[in-house]
């Protein structure tokens, strides 16, 4: 091999050389990037500072269990490396309704979480979890007033919330329409949380329940509101000022998290890879896109989905869902919600259904053909 072949060789070697080693860091960067992906979870601790909340048994407060069981709970998730956690306090201090909602907005949230304590003038007691939506009766609207009254308590309220009254039903049927597009995946969680408290926590269960919450109402993401127990209940009372109490109701909460993102990931197009789009067509799958869900039964035209046509209505209970697309192609569908992001539906997820049955996206393309 003479000088000047030598030269090119070295120089075809080196270029190989820094080609490697660039695809291998890409390659870990994004595998790193991939491993470090977290969910943003937002706990809030209901009321605080010179709002004490409830009062109940032995004038235990709402705010101070309150506060320390969101405490728990973040420690717990903490501990997971998908999960990122923030407060909206830490400590016993005065945080307005909709500041509450602006610290889950601002940190773009997937989940926005709030734990408060029940309170009656009864012997009442047990857990409930609460979504947002128009009231269903007059023992949820008076739950949602309670806790809503607490603008009161703010400043310049009136301009804040536009005109809200606490008081009044009308207002609070009008405060849940922006949130119906997460109505789903916040009813997905809620039940995860109530099937916990039975089975784990050995709890009474009150249930799932829907109503006007505006510290819901002022977030952009799937939101419950949590009733852990009744602290005007001498029993429970108790058990929610124990230490003991406060440890389970955190660890049983934070497990309902870890199962709702669990889940959450299966439905998540960006974790599977589809190599082969021939290999992922069965004729058994249909793959829809889940655009919306709600309340509010709409007419299936296009000029009430963003100019999208073929949308199909599926009813479910009291509440509607909206699918776009059907298929037995994942690759399609994937294309589909492509589709219907850049109109705008930025939560819309993939589904896939067996014999008319939902089933989760990675069984489906586990499927034999």
């Amino acid at each position: 091999m003479n000088l000047q072949m030598f030269h090119k060789f070295n120089i075809k070697t080196k270029a190989m050389q820094v080609f490697v080693f660039s695809f291998l860091f890409i390659l870990i960067t994004l595998t790193s990037y991939a491993q470090d992906k977290a969910y943003t979870v937002v706990l809030d601790a209901g009321h605080g500072g010179h709002d004490p909340g409830k009062v109940g048994y032995k004038k235990y407060k709402e705010k101070d269990v309150a506060l320390k069981i969101t405490l728990a709970i973040g420690k717990i998730l903490s501990e997971k490396k998908d999960v990122n956690v923030i407060y909206t306090r830490k400590t016993d201090v005065f945080v307005d309704l909709f500041k509450r909602g602006k610290i889950a907005n601002k940190a773009d949230a997937d989940l926005f979480v709030s734990i408060h304590c029940n309170a009656h003038n009864t012997n009442a007691y047990g857990s409930e979890t609460y979504v947002l939506g128009v009231h269903r009766n007059k023992t949820n609207f008076a739950v949602a007033k309670a806790e809503n009254s607490v603008i009161l308590l703010e400043d310049n309220y009136k301009e804040n919330y536009k005109g809200f009254n606490p008081n009044s039903p009308e207002s609070v049927i009008g405060i849940t329409l922006m949130q119906e597009e997460y109505l789903d995946q916040s009813l997905q969680l809620a039940s995860i949380i109530q099937n916990n408290f039975t089975n784990k926590l050995k709890r009474k269960s009150r249930g799932v329940k829907q109503a006007g919450f505006i510290v819901l109402h002022q977030t952009y993401m799937p939101s419950v509101l949590i009733e852990t127990g009744f602290i005007t209940n001498k029993t429970e009372a108790n058990y929610l000022n124990s230490k003991n109490g406060q440890t389970r109701f955190a660890q049983t909460i934070a497990e309902g998290i870890e199962t709702y993102l669990k889940q959450l990931d299966i439905n998540t197009v960006e974790n599977i890879t589809v190599e082969n789009n021939d290999s992922q067509i069965n004729k058994d799958i249909i793959f829809k896109v889940q655009i919306a869900s709600g309340s509010t039964k709409l007419e299936t035209k296009s000029y009430n989905f963003k100019g999208l046509k073929g949308v199909e209505r599926v009813k479910i209970g009291r509440s509607y869902k909206y699918y776009y697309g059907r298929t037995s192609n994942y690759a399609e569908v994937v294309k589909h919600q492509k589709q219907v992001k850049k109109k705008g539906y930025n939560t819309a997820f993939i589904a896939a259904f067996k014999n008319g049955e939902k089933i989760s996206v990675q069984k489906a393309l586990k499927t034999p053909q």
